[in-house]
């Protein structure tokens, strides 16, 4: 059974992390009705980075909605972005309904009609003139491929180093995440190895970060497999492809860091043109509405695979391109 509202949005914004709330507070400040619709909690994906975890850049850069964002630290904390955009939200008063995943949707510019799932499996459906697309990307790991990537002890995120004490660990990745996690996990007492197929840790890694795991590395206190990727994994143990031939390692837990990236398949079910390579979704530049009319893209998924090219510090910005076409063809400012 479906519950259906017959009030009709201006904007429903799908995907409420800070990207996807700039869209709603710039609609909002606009004149029009807005509603934000996430499939888990507010700014999802920040919640799910490891609870420790400091943002690399400065506080300023994730600002939205021209409020402040107050930090005791240089670089903030996960617990004050948290913090922070819970206080946004309030601010604005923004109409938010969390833990409702988008099914499918329906209709057309003007009048779109959006089917959601809550929490407790009741169909909802929505309606709204225009859609954006928010949907980030940090929930679609990148799959290794490999026989036992299902296991149990495989893990595609990393949170907290402690239950890994005394347990040979592999991580896989040559990235921050991957190094963050390998030097956590080592400092707390786990037997961490790092598996990398590239030559090396990669040049983009963060410089504070970089001459650590590689002082690390180069003292054996993090066994390091460059050039290698992993080839199977068991419940004790992992087999990998390396330069020398096949190495076998007993094993309790894997962390593979190998990226995430967007939903493509449910971009494509709306109809939006995917560029050949990079997948980026066809829009136009300046208001970023897509191929289809009526429905928009902001943040990281405008830039297709190419994940690295868009943050929340140039992101937050989509959401004034957006307000700024919905105020030309709905008000015809």
């Amino acid at each position: 059974m479906s519950e259906r509202s017959d009030a009709i949005f201006d904007l429903l914004v799908i995907g409420a992390g800070p990207t996807g709330l700039a869209c709603a507070i710039e609609a909002k400040r606009a004149g029009f009705r807005v509603v934000l619709v996430e499939k888990g909690c507010l700014v999802n994906s920040l919640f799910h980075y490891p609870p420790q975890m400091l943002f690399f850049t400065t506080p300023e850069l994730l600002e939205i909605g021209d409020i402040p964002f107050p930090s005791a630290h240089p670089k903030p904390t996960r617990e004050e972005a948290l913090e922070y955009y819970r206080k946004v939200t309030e601010h604005y008063e923004l109409a938010l309904r969390q833990y409702e995943r988008v099914e499918r949707v329906t209709g057309s510019d003007g009048d779109f009609h959006v089917h959601t799932r809550d929490r407790l499996g009741v169909e909802q459906v929505h309606r709204a003139r225009k859609l954006a697309l928010a949907t980030g990307y940090y929930d679609l790991p990148n799959p290794l491929g490999v026989p036992g990537e299902d296991l149990p002890k495989v893990m595609h995120y990393y949170g907290e180093p402690h239950p890994y004490f005394g347990l040979d660990v592999v991580v896989v990745g040559g990235k921050n995440s991957a190094a963050i996690a390998a030097l956590e996990l080592w400092r707390r007492g786990a037997r961490v190895t790092l598996v990398h197929r590239g030559a090396g840790i990669h040049q983009n890694v963060k410089y504070w970060i970089k001459p650590d795991i590689e002082n690390r590395i180069k003292a054996g206190e993090v066994r390091a497999h460059f050039n290698s990727s992993l080839k199977e994994i068991g419940p004790e143990y992992v087999v990998l492809a390396a330069p020398g031939g096949e190495v076998r390692l007993k094993n309790d837990f894997v962390f593979a860091l190998t990226g995430y990236h967007p939903d493509f398949t449910f971009m494509r079910s709306l109809g939006i043109e995917l560029e050949p390579g990079e997948c980026r979704p066809v829009c136009d530049p300046e208001s970023l509405e897509t191929n289809v009319p009526g429905i928009y893209v902001a943040g990281v998924i405008v830039a297709g695979s190419r994940t690295s090219e868009i943050f929340i510090e140039n992101g937050r910005f989509h959401g004034r391109q957006i307000a700024k076409s919905l105020r030309h063809k709905l008000l015809g400012d």
